[in-house]
C-alpha cells in the first residue's frame, strides 16, 4: 500500500534537493538528498545495511523541516476566539475549503430558497458577518478563499458558487479550484484559514460535517507548509466567475 507522504520543505531555493516529506500514518521520515560517494568516508559508516544509500543533508534542513514535539497537546480555541481572528489580523486572512459538504450552510434560508431554485435573496443574510467584513476590508485588509469542487459539483458547492457573489460584495475574492487539480498538486485535504502567514486555524469537523472545533497552529515550519498549499492553490484556481461559467449549463 502506497505511503501518504507530505512534503515538509527543502533547504534548497533552485533545484529542490535535499528535501525531507512525512509519512503521514507512520510518522516515518524520508529524506533525500545527494549521495554520499567517497569510498574512504562510507566506509567509516556504522550499520549501513545491503541495499542502503547515505545521503548528505545540511544541519539546517532537519532543524526547519523535520518533525517537531510530536506529543504536542492541540492548542484548541472557542469559536468567539476564532471569530476575533478576524479583526485583530493586520494584512491578509485566507482560506481554503475542501470540503463536499457543509452541514451550516443547510440551515440558512438562502439555501433553501438556492434548492428550490429560486433567486437567492443575500440582502439579509449574516448581516452581522457582512458589516465586519466590510469593515476590516475598508482598512486595508485582505481576504481570499480558494474553494475545491468536485465533478460534478455537489449541491452544497453549487450554493457555495453562488454564495461567492455575497462573499464578494463584502471585499472578499473567490477562487474555485477542481479537485482533480487539487489532488495533483497534493493540497491537504483540510479546510484551514492562514492569517499573516503567520498563523493557521485549522478548522475541524465530525463525521457529519458539523465544524466542531478549531485549532490554533503557530510552530514555522507547518505554518510554511500551508503557506506553498495556499500559494499552489492560487495558482491554478480561477475566479469564481470563471469557473462558474465553464459548467454545463445543466449545472
Amino acid at each position: 500500500m502506497a505511503r501518504r507522504l507530505r512534503f515538509n520543505g527543502t533547504g534548497s531555493g533552485v533545484n529542490g534537493c535535499p528535501s525531507i516529506h512525512e509519512d503521514l500514518d507512520s510518522g516515518d521520515v524520508i529524506v533525500h538528498g545527494p549521495p554520499l560517494t567517497g569510498q574512504e568516508d562510507i566506509a567509516k559508516l556504522r550499520h549501513l545495511g545491503p541495499g542502503e544509500v547515505p545521503i548528505v543533508v545540511p544541519r539546517t534542513l532537519l532543524i526547519d523541516f523535520g518533525p517537531k514535539d510530536t506529543g504536542r497537546e492541540p492548542d484548541i480555541i472557542s469559536l468567539d476566539e476564532f471569530d476575533r481572528l478576524f479583526t485583530v489580523f493586520e494584512h491578509t486572512a485566507w482560506r481554503l475549503e475542501t470540503r463536499s459538504r457543509y452541514a451550516s450552510d443547510e440551515t440558512a434560508p438562502t439555501y433553501a430558497q438556492f434548492t428550490r431554485g429560486e433567486p437567492v435573496d443575500w440582502s439579509g443574510a449574516d448581516l452581522e458577518w457582512c458589516a465586519e467584513r466590510r469593515e476590516q476590508a475598508a482598512l486595508g485588509k485582505k481576504f481570499e478563499r480558494v474553494r475545491v469542487i468536485d465533478q460534478p459539483p455537489t449541491t452544497g458547492q453549487l450554493y457555495l458558487l453562488e454564495n461567492a457573489r455575497r462573499n464578494s460584495s463584502v471585499g472578499e475574492a473567490i477562487h474555485n479550484l477542481d479537485r482533480a487539480t487539487a489532488d495533483g498538486l497534493g493540497l491537504p485535504e483540510e479546510d484551514f484559514w492562514i492569517f499573516d502567514s503567520r498563523l493557521v486555524a485549522l478548522l475541524n469537523f465530525d463525521d457529519a460535517d458539523n465544524l466542531i472545533n478549531v485549532e490554533l497552529i503557530r510552530e514555522p515550519a507547518a505554518v510554511l507548509r500551508y503557506a506553498m498549499a495556499r500559494d499552489a492553490a492560487m495558482h491554478h484556481a480561477v475566479p469564481y466567475t470563471e469557473y462558474a461559467e465553464r459548467l454545463p449549463a445543466a449545472q
